[in-house]
């Protein structure tokens, strides 16, 4: 295997490393140093070039997704929902939500209705709950099926600002970002910043 192969196939198995070199916070040389001895092969200088060659590829790449996703998400209409709690089941619950979604053996749920009304009958049933969260809901034209990369880059922009994802729920044109409440503004500020929808967007 080539150096340059081998530094790709590094790098693609750490995530971290390659969105600290797409968005460029990362040192070229540093990160080359620290690939160098994982590898125990090739040159400082080989590794180097390697990354910088691919680091420009992965900003290119960027780049174009970027092209592509702003015009889809142009005018979105987004809106907040505080007081989400998001609930994992491994079996269907009867309870007043905002999403129901069916993922493998699982059911996610968002809903408003405090917990203590739940049922004793799911006990047992419910894998997780995470309470004392808000979803933002973008809701977009038809555009967003046929574009690709358009889902990556919303969730590359909250990675790169440190905001956890609690639960992401994409059906058709509703794209559903369940966050940690203290987060929520942060995360509606910079999704409308992107759909420039700041003042099209709305509270629930």
């Amino acid at each position: 295997m080539t150096v340059s192969n081998a530094v790709r196939l590094y790098l693609k198995n750490r995530p971290y490393m390659i969105e600290a070199l797409e968005t460029g916070i990362a040192n070229v040389s540093s990160v080359a140093r620290v690939v160098q001895r994982k590898l125990g092969t090739g040159s400082h200088a080989a590794v180097k070039a390697a990354i910088r060659r691919y680091a420009g590829e992965l900003r290119e790449r960027r780049a174009s997704i970027e092209l592509r996703a702003l015009p889809v998400l142009k005018d979105n209409r987004i809106t907040l929902l505080d007081g989400i709690s998001v609930i994992v089941s491994k079996m269907k619950l009867e309870i007043e939500n905002d999403a129901e979604v069916k993922a493998g053996p699982y059911f996610v749920y968002l809903t408003r209705k405090p917990l203590e009304s739940a049922h004793a009958e799911w006990e047992g049933g419910i894998v997780k709950v995470n309470e004392n969260c808000s979803a933002i809901i973008i809701s977009s034209g038809e555009k967003l099926e046929n574009v690709p990369g358009v889902v990556a880059f919303l969730t590359s922009v909250l990675a790169e600002n440190e905001i956890n994802i609690v639960e992401f729920i994409s059906c058709y044109t509703e794209t559903i970002i369940a966050v940690r409440r203290e987060d929520a503004l942060r995360t509606y500020q910079l999704l409308s910043e992107i759909t420039h929808a700041g003042g099209g967007g709305g509270k629930a």
